[in-house]
């Protein structure tokens, strides 16, 4: 396994010990009675108002659960930590002292995954073959969410590459476990993300989601994580796996938190041209939708195909029953079931890689500087992990029809398989009065790591990903005592204010999240 660190803590504490700091182990040491298990954005706020604590403090609280638990344990979430971040925390704390104003994120450590470009820290993938790569400047989500005040804490680990949905290993960083049992996997491509951010390492986190990786590792984790409507985010500067599936977005302990994020990152990018569609389509405030009454009256459908399947667990199919239940209790509509006709004919032939194009334009766009110029180099270097040899080999070879070689930005319009299979479902959700579709996350537990066999019950592979929609996953309770369970929530193209007032209702009903027991409060 092949860390980088220790030697990037080192590389902290030089940094600041450089910049005229003197640093000792107290350092870390907050001088603050605030705690941070399972704390909200709003709670830090009012903390800052009140005088409890800065953002100094908060930084140095953060790099000390992470120093003391992510490799002492295993977790193994953390990348690279920023060597800037108490540099950017003392300022953002300068600033509030001298204006009294805070930003909507003002002072906020956030976890980021690996394959978002960030000017002053490495971007990797996943991948040894681009160790060392510093892009031009930031993708556009982490941009505009350090303008909004927020301070990047880290980067995480990921599936090298995103190629797995099922685990979390990379060439650069190793395996990184399950913050509810350290036997199991946390999912991927995510899972560094859900980790850290489950584990209380930061307040909110970046993931992406190609077919399942904002989603699965915070069903995994008993996050919220939300995947917007294509065209809603901007993908500018975040490592492509398929970029007309890929999507970008927030990964959460709490509803309010992931919809805080997604406030900040939603909106038109010229450097994504999908995000054209996003105009017109934007509410001025996504927040207005945290309404715990949001279930009354709310049209929701049972999509039984993804919940009675035959390798569904018995105890995951239980928790769907209840959450279903919850929501009839609280004045919700229920359609049950909800049909999608002609299912098994409308999905086929929906998945289409093109990621040999889309990375190789990434790399381009990194200038004369890029590690690699190409996913063939990667290959030939021998610098990835094993599991992953036979998906780069399959990408390399895979032809790219010549209409398709320079189309980058590609609409879900643009493929007429893809159209029909979004059409039939809204056309089903018209039909039958529905305002959102709910099914479980995914259909099992998480997998003890190296279990590649048993079902996984990846569910959220099936819909949003082809149709565009957008799809939120929320906690839905714990099975065999502490793995956590998801259910997912899939609105109407730019519905995200009608899955957001069923996922906050429904959260503040059940309050289904706990902390994982073994990253509680330091002695």
């Amino acid at each position: 396994m092949i860390k980088e660190y220790t030697s990037l803590l080192l590389l902290f504490i030089v940094s600041l010990a450089i910049s005229g700091c003197t640093v000792t182990s107290d350092d870390l040491k907050p001088e603050t009675d605030f705690n941070v298990i399972e704390t909200t954005i709003s709670g830090i706020h009012a903390a800052f108002r009140s005088g409890e604590l800065t953002s100094l403090q908060l930084v140095n609280i953060y790099l000390e659960r992470i120093e003391v638990y992510d490799q002492k344990t295993h977790l193994n979430s953390i990348l690279i930590i920023n060597p800037n971040a108490r540099r950017r925390a003392e300022e953002l704390d300068k600033e509030f002292k001298d204006t009294g104003i805070l930003l909507p994120l003002h002072g906020i450590p956030i976890i980021v995954k690996d394959n978002y470009d960030t000017f002053d820290l490495q971007t990797a993938a996943g991948s040894m073959a681009m160790k060392g790569s510093i892009p031009p400047d930031d993708a556009y989500q982490v941009r505009v969410l350090r303008e909004a005040g927020a301070i990047v804490l880290a980067k995480s680990n990921m599936a090298e590459w995103a190629f797995s949905p099922y685990q979390t290993v990379s060439s650069i960083g190793g395996l990184t476990r399950n913050p509810y049992d350290l036997e199991r996997v946390p999912a991927g491509s995510s899972g560094g993300t859900g980790a850290s951010v489950s584990a209380n390492f930061g307040v909110v986190g970046l993931g992406t989601d190609t077919g399942n990786s904002i989603r699965g590792p915070s069903s995994h984790a008993s996050l919220v994580g939300i995947r917007s409507t294509i065209g809603a985010t901007s993908r500018d500067g975040i490592v492509p796996l398929n970029l007309r599936n890929d999507i970008g977005g927030p990964m959460a302990r709490t509803v309010e938190d992931a919809v805080r994020i997604f406030q900040v990152i939603v909106g038109y990018d010229p450097a994504d041209p999908v995000t054209e569609a996003s105009r017109g389509n934007i509410p001025d405030d996504y927040m207005q939708f945290l309404d715990e009454n949001g279930l009354q009256g709310a049209r929701i459908g049972v999509f039984r195909t993804l919940s009675n399947t035959e390798t569904t667990d018995e105890q995951v199919a239980a928790l769907f029953e209840r959450a279903i239940e919850d929501m009839r209790g609280q004045g919700a509509v229920i359609v049950d079931p909800f049909v999608i006709p002609d299912w098994d004919d409308i999905r086929r032939n929906l998945w289409r890689s093109d990621f040999r194009r889309d990375v190789n334009h990434y790399f381009a766009s990194l200038g004369p500087d890029s590690p690699v110029k190409t996913i063939t180099e990667v290959y030939e270097s021998g610098l990835y992990s094993p599991y992953i040899e036979g998906r780069l080999k399959a990408r390399i070879a895979t032809e790219i029809p010549p209409e398709l070689a320079d189309k980058f930005f590609e609409k879900v319009d643009d493929d007429p398989r893809r159209s029909a299979f979004r059409d039939a479902i809204l056309s089903a959700m018209d039909d039958q009065g529905v305002d959102v579709f709910i099914y479980p996350t995914w259909g099992n537990p998480p997998r003890l790591i190296g279990d590649l066999d048993s079902p996984h019950g990846d569910n959220s592979q099936q819909i949003p990903p082809h149709s565009g929609q957008p799809a939120l996953t929320v906690p839905m309770g714990f099975t065999y005592g502490n793995l956590p369970a998801g259910l997912q929530i899939v609105g109407r193209l730019f519905g995200e204010p009608d899955i957001i007032k069923v996922a906050y209702a429904y959260e503040q009903l059940t309050k289904h999240r706990h902390p994982p027991e073994m990253f509680g409060a330091i002695k």
